[in-house]
């Protein structure tokens, strides 16, 4: 039997058909499984975490049946109370299904400590440049007799003076002790 007659044949159009009827049962089967176990048509709308602390944030996303992971602290913000929520993913509004994961970032409870750098003999743009890089705020400048005109001869943190390698928290405000070029 050649090919052109066996199409032409009726067990061809026979096993065609049932193809055809069980590719259909198959697909009509993995789309109700698939709404099944995916909760197709759930959605829960995530609460609005921000500026709660994370025992609150637990007991709400108990409620609603959601869970939540802490990303990361990020640097201290002043506008939200310390160990509070300052973002989340997914943003609240959106539409999630049971069991989703809320990923939250903390607000840590001081700003983080950074380590004084050595500037001694620096210039005073170097110094501040460097400062405000790690985070620091610049306060008053005061002079001592050196042949240096504006290098740095020392630091301070309110009336103590500063030694390379301390730890101080961002922010702090550093005074500056520099020569005046007079000696």
């Amino acid at each position: 039997m050649s090919i052109f007659q066996f199409i032409k044949s009726t067990s061809f159009f026979k096993q065609l058909a049932i193809a055809i009827v069980a590719l259909l049962i198959l697909i009509f089967g993995l789309k109700w499984w698939f709404g099944f176990t995916t909760n197709h048509d759930q959605k829960i709308q995530v609460p609005d975490l921000h500026k709660m602390e994370l025992s609150e944030v637990e007991r709400i996303l108990k409620e609603v049946d959601l869970r939540f992971e802490v990303m990361d602290s990020t640097s201290y913000n002043t506008t939200y109370p310390n160990r509070s929520v300052i973002e989340q993913s997914p943003e609240s509004g959106s539409f999630v299904k049971e069991n989703r994961k809320i990923y939250v970032t903390i607000n840590p409870s001081k700003y983080r400590e950074e380590v004084i750098p050595n500037l001694n003999g620096r210039t005073k743009r170097q110094a501040i440049t460097r400062l405000l890089s790690l985070g620091y705020r610049i306060g008053e400048s005061s002079y001592i007799p050196d042949i240096g005109k504006d290098v740095i001869r020392g630091m301070e943190h309110n009336g103590k003076e500063l030694q390379s390698g301390e730890k101080l928290p961002r922010n702090s405000v550093i005074d500056l002790i520099l020569g005046d070029g007079e000696r």
